[in-house]
């Protein structure tokens, strides 16, 4: 078993887009010889649902990323709510090929009112789910459709990112961490896809070389934000006080904060590098002290309200501003 195992991992290191197909072929087979238990849960695929049109307010649609397992809007979400902003989530098969799932938001499209404005909201991998809807996909909307008025990526790797290798480790987190905890069947880690999408969050990956080539509309800005993490933030020198007195060992606490400042490019949020967040169309990325899950949600490294939630809340005042 570890020799196939090997023999496998290094034949697909060498063939990428040979184990992307075999991926798609997968996923498509499996579908088609079993879609009850294939068959997305209610909820998981599409829009949440669609929100009354809020005068002057544009739709706010959120895309997650790879392998989400939930709750990574759960506080931007109600912070949309209180500014008075109509919104709602687009949910997709989270590890499938991206353009799989940008086509999906292209056939759901029309689901939202004709007359709508909309600004599209994306968490890492999702942020790239909207890229390629909008450079692509778009092109096929009717005139008629909800028109997209702005785009706001959040941690999202537009060159790609070396983390996308280690995607096992998040199925086990999107499996373990979603509301389905108690399904173990043999279907429950493929209904979101066979895992497609790491191959094209590659950096040099051939999707990411096809999306960075076309041309972002002028008529729609596009703003990116982008989390940091160092050693000498507020929050992150508490952190590291905890660590001391958890290893006993002040000097090696202290040289793991210089390490985090001399590091702090390559790591960007620790999932994306601050080089791999610029993207055609927009401009340089704005950054923030925070981890890649840490720019919207609250955790130890968070002092107060996650900064990516006042990020996005301004850029919409400022889209509200535009002539």
């Amino acid at each position: 078993l570890i020799g196939t195992t090997l023999l496998w991992v290094l034949w697909a290191e060498t063939r990428p887009e040979q184990e992307r197909w075999l991926r798609n072929e997968a996923q498509a087979r499996l579908l088609a010889w079993f879609p009850e238990p294939m068959a997305a849960p209610a909820g998981e695929n599409g829009f949440v649902s669609v929100p009354e049109p809020v005068a002057n307010r544009p739709l706010v649609i959120l895309v997650h990323g790879l392998d989400e397992p939930g709750g990574i809007f759960d506080e931007l979400g109600p912070a949309l709510g209180q500014a008075g902003y109509p919104w709602t989530e687009f949910r997709y098969l989270n590890d499938q090929a991206i353009e799989f799932s940008a086509q999906a938001l292209a056939d759901q499209w029309s689901d939202l009112p004709a007359d709508q404005t909309v600004v599209l909201v994306g968490h890492s991998m999702g942020g790239l789910v909207i890229r390629d809807y909008v450079t692509r996909a778009m092109a096929r909307q009717q005139e008629s459709d909800a028109t997209i008025v702005g785009a706001l990526l959040i941690g999202t790797p537009n060159q790609g990112s070396e983390w996308a290798r280690l995607r096992v480790w998040l199925e086990l987190r999107d499996r373990f961490g979603s509301d389905e905890q108690d399904d173990y069947s043999l279907f429950a880690g493929l209904r979101d896809g066979t895992g497609a999408a790491k191959i094209d969050l590659r950096p040099g990956s051939r999707f990411l070389e096809d999306l960075n080539s076309r041309p972002w509309p002028e008529d729609i800005p596009l703003r990116i934000l982008g989390g940091q993490i160092t050693g000498t933030a507020d929050p992150h020198r508490t952190g590291l006080k905890e660590l001391a007195v958890i290893t006993q060992d002040p000097d090696w606490a202290e040289g793991f904060g210089n390490w985090l400042d001399e590091s702090s490019d390559q790591l960007g949020d620790g999932v994306v590098p601050i080089s791999a967040l610029p993207a055609p169309g927009a401009p340089q990325p704005d950054l923030v002290t925070a981890s890649h899950r840490g720019l919207l949600v609250s955790g130890p490294l968070n002092a107060g309200e996650p900064p990516g939630i006042p990020w996005v809340l301004e850029q919409l005042a400022q889209m509200g501003r535009t002539p």
